[in-house]
């Protein structure tokens, strides 16, 4: 573990006194998950040794344009399509000051910085979006998210560091965009010290899901799932995030008459995701496609087990058998399913588990390690 003194050091040392950074999105969004948690995790990290932190994104509901949040700013202006060649704009006419260095988020489309950017910069790509592009746009558009991602933008980026999440991520970016395998960093994301085990669980078998409620969370296949499971297990299942797939999905509830047992419960604010990870019996995730699963890490770190996808991503955030259970299709979700709520045993062993393996995760070993690589560059230049 680094301290925010030694992070401090580390910028001193490579000259990044100020760091810009792209994103698409930020925490203030309503459809924030993982990748706004740890852009805003680092940036804060950052920005307590010492750093003056700039992030740049589009306009959220209800958000003022500018902002400073956990000691670094953030400026919102533009949609979700303008944000990218407005932000680009800015950067080129300095509206957002000087920089030392640069942070590109890549969360689909990319902001092209290797074509405009002057100076030390990195790119964080957390996952490949192949599968997620027909699930959230129109068929047209869908087809020419695919062919920027796989086609179009890679060679822009073969001389850029990529820093992801996960090795199985890593091998996805080898494999879909072939970049150079030498510029592509895995640094893993850490876990808040508010996650902690709590001292009881619901009286009944619960399951719980926390995400986007959108297509790519493919939380209508867990509701199925536990659904089929509650023919022998009195299963219940709570859903908490928001976002556009929410009225699709209370359809489905209601086509199931499922109102008594699955609750949609929308956003919630810190203490009460905290309260809800310690007492549920397992965190579920049938998603398509992640960077890692910060949600399963969350839960790890209250003592709760996961059952949870095969993909890229949850194959780091879940060691399968030792704190949580990993599946390839939908029968084997429901069996999982009931084997950690029907079997003590076993889910007291995945809960020790998955304990152990979120003590290891730290946001400051997060922080430190993505400045490491963004320090590196600066040094060679």
């Amino acid at each position: 573990m680094q301290s925010g003194l030694k992070i401090g050091d580390l910028a001193a040392e490579a000259g990044l006194n100020r760091i810009h950074m792209l994103a698409w999105r930020d925490l203030a969004d309503v459809e924030a998950g993982g990748s706004e948690i740890h852009a805003s995790m680092v940036a804060s990290h950052w920005a307590h040794a010492g750093i003056d932190v700039t992030m740049r994104t589009s306009y959220a509901q209800g958000a003022p344009p500018e902002t400073m949040r956990d000691g670094y700013k953030v400026v919102r202006r533009a949609g979700r399509y303008l944000i990218f060649p407005r932000a680009v704009a800015a950067e080129l006419a300095g509206r957002h000051g000087p920089r030392d260095g640069l942070v590109e988020i890549w969360n689909g489309v990319p902001f092209f910085s290797p074509i405009w950017a002057s100076g030390p910069r990195v790119t964080w790509l957390h996952h490949v979006h192949e599968d997620m592009w027909p699930l959230v746009l129109p068929p047209g558009l869908a087809r020419m998210g695919r062919i920027l991602e796989r086609r179009l933008a890679p060679p822009f980026y073969r001389g850029t560091q990529v820093i992801t999440l996960s090795h199985s991520s890593r091998e996805h970016l080898l494999d879909r965009l072939r970049l150079p395998a030498a510029n592509i960093h895995v640094v893993p994301p850490g876990v808040d010290a508010r996650y902690r085990p709590g001292l009881s669980k619901t009286p009944e078998p619960t399951v719980l899901a926390v995400g986007r409620l959108m297509p790519s969370k493919s939380f209508d296949a867990l509701i199925r799932a536990v659904h089929e499971l509650r023919d022998d297990v009195p299963a219940r299942l709570i859903i908490v995030g928001e976002g556009y797939a929410r009225d699709e999905l209370e359809r489905l509830i209601a086509s199931f008459g499922a109102e008594e047992w699955c609750e949609l419960a929308g956003r919630v604010d810190d203490d009460e995701l905290v309260r809800r990870y310690q007492e549920s019996w397992v965190v579920a995730s049938s998603s398509r496609s992640e960077g890692w699963g910060m949600t399963l890490t969350e839960a790890a770190a209250c003592a709760t087990p996961a059952v949870a996808t095969r993909i890229p991503g949850h194959i780091d955030a879940v060691r399968d058998g030792i704190g949580g259970l990993l599946v390839d299709s939908d029968d084997e979700f429901v069996g999982a399913l009931r084997a950690v709520l029907t079997d003590e045993s076993i889910r007291s062993r995945l809960s020790e588990g998955a304990l152990r393996t979120a003590q290891e995760l730290t946001w400051d070993r997060t922080a430190y390690e993505t400045l490491s690589v963004l320090a590196a560059t600066a040094r060679r230049r």
